[in-house]
C-alpha cells in the first residue's frame, strides 16, 4: 500500500508522513491578500495544495484544509484609496474574482477559508497571552513579539540572526528593544480600518493572523502548514515563534512544506518588468486543465518557469489525456485510483506530480496503441481515475467549451438543484451549486422565485 512522503522544511529531510490524528489529517495554506487580480504565481500553491488535499483524502478518512484570507493589510488600504472605493468592497470582489479563478482552475474549496477581519478577537487573545507570558511587550502603542524570548527563532528558515535582521527588511523603529522583533498589534490613523483592543483603535500584524486562524480552525498543533518559499521568512517564522510561545507546545504544525518560486521566461515577475501574467490573461489562451497541467509538470519545490513553449506542450500532453479517454463524457466521483498503482505511489513520492503526469502520458498512448480504446476499459478507467484524483476534468480545450455528454450532465445537476431547492433541501442545493462550479465553471443564478440562469464564469477584471 503507498505510504506518502514529504519534504519537511523545518528538518530540511524528506520524511514519511505521520499525522497526529490518522483519523483526522489538518492542513493550513497561506491564501491571498485580496487587493489585485490574482497572477500566476498565486496560482501555482492553490493548485499544489489542491492536489496534496486530494491526495489526503484519498488515503485517510478525513482531511480538513483551512486557507486565509487576508482583508486587511496597507496595500489593500492604498489600493482602495487609489480606486476611491471602500475597503470593504475591494476585499469582497478581489475575493470573489479569486474563488472564480481558482474554480476555473478545477480546484476545490477548502474545507475552511476565513477572512483575517472575522477573527480579531482571536488574535487579541493570542497577543494577550503573549503578554502576560513576558513574550510581548508595549512600545508606542504597539504590540510587539520579543524575539529574545524565544530560543528555537530561526530554527525554520535556518539563519543566524545579521541573515534573518537583513531578510525580514526591519523598519527602524528606536522603540523595539531589538530589530528583528515584529508588530503583533500596531495603531491605525486617519482612514485606515481599525478594531477597539486593550492596546487601543488598531489592527493587527500580518503574522499574527495566521496563528489565530489556523488555531481556530486546526487547533493549536495540526499537521502540514503549506506555503511558498518566500514566505518561510520572516512570516511563518514569526507564525511558529508566536505560535508556541502563546500555546506552551512544542510544535506549531508538524510538517512544514514549501512550493518553489515562479519565474515568467527565466525573470521574476514585477511591475517594473511589465512581465505579471493574471490568470484571468492565461485563461483566455489556455483551458484550466492545461494551466494546470502546465503547474504540475515540475516537481513542486523547484522554480518554475512560465513560457509559451512550456505551455504548449502543457496542451499537446493534455491532448494527449483527453483523446485517450474520448469515451467518457465525465470524471465522476466514484473513480478511484489503487493505493499500488504506480501513479499513485508517485504522487505518494513527495507529491511527484511530474513522474505522475509522465506515467499517465505514457498510459494515455498505451490505450491509443491498443486499438478501440472501449476494448481496454481497464486502462481507461486507470487513467480516468488518475485524472479525477488530481482534478482534472474531460472536456474541450476552452472553457466554455463542452461535450454533449457535459452539457447533459450540467442540465441534469442544475435540474436536481431546483428540486431541491423547491424542497427547501438547502444544503443538497448548495453542494450541487459547488460541484457545477467545480467541474464546469459553471455558475447558477438564482432568485427569490428559482434559479433563473447560468453560464460560464470567466473572472472578472475590476475596473
Amino acid at each position: 500500500m503507498s505510504k506518502l512522503t514529504i519534504r519537511n522544511t523545518l528538518s530540511n529531510k524528506t520524511e514519511a508522513f505521520a499525522p497526529i490524528d490518522p483519523g483526522h489529517v489538518r492542513m493550513y495554506v497561506c491564501g491571498p491578500t485580496v487587493y489585485d487580480l490574482p497572477h500566476v504565481g498565486n496560482a501555482r500553491p492553490a493548485v499544489v495544495f489542491d492536489v496534496l488535499f486530494r491526495l489526503l483524502r484519498h488515503l485517510y478518512p478525513k482531511v480538513t484544509y483551512a486557507r486565509n484570507i487576508t482583508d486587511i493589510d496597507d496595500k489593500i488600504n492604498n489600493r482602495a484609496r487609489e480606486m476611491g472605493v471602500s475597503i470593504r468592497r475591494l476585499t469582497d470582489e478581489t475575493l470573489k474574482n479569486y474563488q472564480n479563478t481558482m474554480a476555473c482552475l478545477g480546484l476545490l474549496p477548502p474545507t475552511h477559508e476565513p477572512r483575517a477581519t472575522d477573527h480579531i478577537p482571536d488574535m487579541t487573545d493570542i497577543i494577550q497571552k503573549l503578554i502576560e507570558k513576558d513574550h510581548a511587550y508595549l512600545a508606542e502603542n504597539h504590540v510587539l513579539f520579543r524575539v529574545s524570548s524565544d530560543p528555537l527563532y530561526g530554527k525554520l528558515s535556518n539563519r543566524n540572526t545579521d541573515e534573518m535582521i537583513a531578510g525580514a527588511r526591519v523598519e527602524v523603529a528606536p522603540f523595539k528593544e531589538s530589530p528583528l522583533d515584529f508588530v503583533l498589534w500596531k495603531p491605525s490613523v486617519g482612514d485606515d480600518p481599525g478594531f477597539d483592543s486593550p492596546w487601543g483603535y488598531g489592527r493587527p500584524g500580518w503574522h499574527i493572523e495566521c496563528s489565530a486562524m489556523s488555531a481556530k480552525y486546526l487547533s493549536d498543533a495540526f499537521d502540514i502548514h503549506g506555503g511558498g518559499q518566500d514566505l518561510i521568512f520572516p512570516h511563518h517564522e514569526n507564525e511558529i515563534a508566536q505560535s508556541r510561545c502563546a500555546s506552551g507546545k512544542s510544535c506549531m504544525a508538524k510538517y512544514w512544506v514549501h512550493n518553489g518560486m515562479l519565474l515568467v521566461d527565466g525573470k521574476k515577475m514585477s511591475k517594473s518588468l511589465g512581465n505579471i501574467v493574471t490568470v484571468s490573461s492565461a485563461l483566455k489562451k489556455y483551458s484550466g486543465n492545461v494551466l494546470k497541467y502546465f503547474i504540475l509538470s515540475t516537481h513542486y519545490s523547484k522554480t518554475l518557469d512560465w513560457t509559451d513553449s512550456g505551455l504548449a506542450q502543457a496542451q499537446a500532453a493534455f491532448d494527449r489525456l483527453t483523446n485517450a479517454a474520448d469515451g467518457l463524457d465525465s470524471l465522476h466521483d466514484d473513480q478511484e485510483l489503487d493505493h499500488n498503482d504506480p501513479i499513485m505511489l508517485a504522487l505518494c513520492e513527495d507529491l511527484n506530480t511530474s513522474k505522475a503526469l509522465m506515467l499517465m502520458v505514457g498510459l494515455a498512448k498505451q490505450i491509443g496503441q491498443s486499438g478501440d480504446p472501449k476494448e481496454n476499459p481497464g486502462l481507461i478507467q486507470r487513467l480516468s481515475a488518475a485524472m479525477h484524483l488530481l482534478g482534472f476534468t474531460i472536456g474541450a480545450k476552452r472553457a466554455g467549451q463542452v461535450t454533449e455528454g457535459q452539457l447533459k450532465e450540467i442540465n441534469g445537476l442544475i435540474s436536481e438543484r431546483i428540486k431541491a431547492r423547491a424542497q427547501k433541501q438547502f444544503q443538497k442545493s448548495d453542494e450541487l451549486r459547488d460541484v457545477l462550479k467545480e467541474r464546469f465553471c459553471v455558475t447558477v443564478k438564482d432568485n427569490p422565485n428559482g434559479t433563473t440562469s447560468w453560464s460560464f464564469e470567466y473572472p472578472p477584471f475590476l475596473e
